[in-house]
């Protein structure tokens, strides 16, 4: 059975959106947003690595890029709020 973006962290879908092409600068709504985390989902194994890379290589970009993919996917995905 395959994964639905539902079943995920939100760290682990702002992964899949980090290694996209998408890009903060290009403006992309939640449909878009959601798009891609969906179709980047068979890919996501190579997800992990890209990241880690992207991070030793580029550490003054990786901070501000991560952030951005967390907050999109946090907004693209809304999560309900349980009562504690």
């Amino acid at each position: 059975m395959a994964t639905k973006p539902t079943e995920m962290t939100a760290p682990a879908l702002a992964q899949i959106l980090f290694a996209s092409r998408l890009q903060e600068s290009q403006g992309p709504s939640d449909e878009q947003i959601r798009s891609v985390v969906e179709n980047g989902l068979c890919a996501c194994r190579e997800c992990a690595e890209y990241v880690a890379q992207e991070a030793g290589d580029h550490p003054e970009l990786f901070a501000r890029r991560m952030r951005w993919a967390l907050d999109a996917v946090s907004h693209a995905f809304p999560r309900p709020v349980s009562a504690a």
